[in-house]
C-alpha cells in the first residue's frame, strides 16, 4: 500500500470583518455574552453581491494550496469538496470548482456532506484513493458561506453569533518512498513527509435533528413553504440544541482522538499540535484539559473567524503552517465533531 502526504495548504477568508459589537446592533446580544459562551470575538462574512460564493472561496483557497504545493490544476486527478452550504441545492460545488480551475481537465469531483467533520472525512477519502494507487494528486477543499442563511435577529442569536464564512484547501499527494518530497520535485515549497498515519470516522444518526437545517426537504419542499407563507417558520434556519451538542462533543472528541493515538501506539504527550474543529473555544479548552495538553499543543483561531464548519480545520492548518508551528517529524492531530452527529480524527506525521 502506498502512503499519502499533504503537499500544500492554503486558505481564504472574506475581507469583511463582523465584530460582536456589530452583531449587537442587529440583535439583543453583547460582546461579553458571546465571548463568555463561545470565545468568538469576530468573524468574516461575505458581502452579498461582492462575488464571494462557496465555490469561489474554495477556488481562491485552492489556488494558494496548489501554489504552495508546486502543482498545477492540470496535474490534479480528483477534487473532494466538503461543505454544508453549497451555492446550489444541486449540483454540488465540486464541479463548479473543476470548471474554475481547469475547464478542459474533466477530472472527477466528489461532494462531502458531513458538515463540521467534512474536511476530516474528505482527507480520509483522499487517503484511501491514494493508498490504493487510484490517484496521485487530490485537491481537498472545505468552504462555507453561512452568513446568508442565518437568522440575524434576537430569535436566532444562539446560533447566528457562532458562524463565519471562509475556505481552506490542501493538496494531497502520493508519497512513494521515505525522504521523497513530491512537492519540492514539482517546484513548490514542499511540506516534508506529512504522512497520513490513520483516519477514524464515526456517526450517530439518531441525533441528526439536534443540529440541523430541516427545510427545504423532500418532506417540506419549496412549494409548501411558499404556499404556507409563514413568517414564523424557522425550519429553514439552523437549529442547535446547544447543551446537548456540547455534552456529546466533548465526549466524542476525546474518544476519537484517543482512538487515533491507540491505533498508532503514541500518547497525547507525543503530539506537537492538535487542530480541533473550531466549534466553540470552550469545547477546545475542555478537551485540552481532559487530554492534558499544553497551550502550545492546541491551535485555536475561532476568536478571529468563528465556526466555519468544514473550512475551520484547513484554515487553521494553513495558518499554523504559515506560522511555522509544524516541523518535519512532528505529530499532528486533526479532530472534529458536528451535525449528524458525525465525528472523526486523522493523525499525521509531518
Amino acid at each position: 500500500m502506498k502512503s499519502s502526504m499533504i503537499l500544500g495548504v492554503g486558505h481564504y477568508v472574506p475581507d469583511h470583518v463582523v465584530t460582536n459589537h456589530d452583531l449587537s446592533q442587529l440583535m439583543d446580544t453583547s460582546h461579553d455574552w458571546i465571548v463568555e459562551r463561545t470565545g468568538i470575538e469576530e468573524r468574516r462574512h461575505v458581502v452579498l453581491g461582492g462575488g464571494d460564493t462557496t465555490a469561489s472561496m474554495g477556488y481562491r483557497a485552492s489556488l494558494l494550496a496548489l501554489k504552495n504545493a508546486g502543482v498545477s490544476a492540470e496535474e490534479l486527478d480528483f477534487i473532494i469538496f466538503a461543505t454544508l452550504s453549497p451555492d446550489y441545492y444541486f449540483p454540488g460545488p465540486g464541479v463548479q470548482l473543476q470548471e474554475m480551475l481547469a475547464p478542459d481537465h474533466t477530472i472527477g469531483a466528489l461532494d462531502i456532506r458531513n458538515q463540521c467533520s467534512g474536511f476530516v472525512y474528505a482527507i480520509s477519502v483522499a487517503d484511501q484513493f491514494i493508498r490504493t494507487g487510484m490517484y496521485r494528486r487530490i485537491l481537498v477543499v472545505g468552504s462555507e458561506l453561512h452568513s446568508a442563511g442565518l437568522d440575524m435577529t434576537t430569535r436566532g442569536r444562539n446560533v447566528s453569533v457562532i458562524f463565519g464564512d471562509g475556505a481552506g484547501a490542501v493538496v494531497v499527494g502520493i508519497a512513494e518512498e521515505e525522504g521523497k518530497e513530491e512537492g519540492k520535485e514539482a517546484g513548490g515549497t514542499g511540506l516534508g513527509m506529512s504522512k497520513v498515519l490513520s483516519t477514524h470516522l464515526h456517526s450517530e444518526g439518531r441525533h441528526a435533528r439536534e443540529l440541523a437545517v430541516i427545510s427545504p426537504s423532500t418532506q417540506h419542499w419549496v412549494s409548501h413553504i411558499l404556499k404556507e407563507n409563514n413568517p414564523n417558520d424557522e425550519s429553514y434556519y439552523p437549529y442547535m440544541n446547544g447543551n446537548f451538542v456540547f455534552k456529546h462533543a466533548i465526549t466524542r472528541f476525546a474518544e476519537v482522538i484517543n482512538e487515533a493515538l491507540r491505533a498508532n501506539g503514541v500518547s497525547s504527550g507525543d503530539l506537537k499540535l492538535m487542530i480541533p474543529h473550531q466549534a466553540n473555544l470552550r469545547i477546545s479548552q475542555y478537551i485540552q484539559q481532559k487530554m492534558g495538553l499544553r497551550d502550545e499543543q492546541v491551535y485555536n483561531n475561532i476568536m478571529r473567524y468563528g465556526n466555519t464548519t468544514a473550512a475551520s480545520i484547513p484554515i487553521a492548518l494553513s495558518e499554523a503552517v504559515a506560522e511555522g508551528r509544524l516541523q518535519r517529524g512532528d505529530l499532528l492531530m486533526l479532530a472534529a465533531f458536528g451535525s449528524g452527529f458525525t465525528w472523526a480524527s486523522a493523525l499525521i506525521r509531518w
